[in-house]
């Protein structure tokens, strides 16, 4: 399984965290290659991006199901292609350092299956790290960019 973690801090209250990264409008968008998404459920949503794999460019339908979400510090997904042969999952996580700094964490670990998982899965071992790095990093921004501010 390919896995990528991502850590950092920001300077702004958990709750903006919160606030942010359990809308799952916010986040889709920030995902590296953003088509679009659609929201079927307050657990479940279906998100499109387009990606180079290799030398080759993808288009991706993936379902993210939300598996756990603990008010203001956690939530864990899970993501299955729909028509690609992959699975996974992952988290972003909260971590109150005083008032007005917290640390995220981001998290995606994804397995390629099927006939052409040893290929997919050595090249995803290269992609997955970078990704979670650029996502986490972007959910960052997003939020600190966000106004106003909210106080814990």
């Amino acid at each position: 399984m390919a896995d990528g973690k991502h850590y950092l801090a920001v300077d702004v209250p958990i709750r903006n965290v919160w606030t942010f990264v359990s809308d799952m409008n916010n986040l889709a968008p920030l995902i590296p290659g953003y088509v679009e998404h659609q929201i079927h459920s307050s657990t479940r949503s279906v998100w499109l991006a387009k990606g180079e794999v290799g030398f080759i460019e993808k288009t991706v339908r993936m379902q993210l199901d939300i598996t756990e979400c603990s008010e203001p510090e956690l939530i864990a997904f899970t993501l299955k292609g729909l028509n690609e042969n992959f699975s996974g999952d992952g988290y972003f996580r909260a971590k109150k350092i005083h008032q007005q700094k917290t640390v995220i964490t981001g998290c995606l670990r994804l397995k390629a299956n099927g006939l052409t998982a040893p290929m997919m899965n050595s090249v995803l071992r290269k992609i997955v790290p970078k990704a979670a790095e650029r996502f986490t990093k972007a959910v960052a921004e997003a939020i600190i960019d966000r106004k106003p501010a909210v106080i814990s």
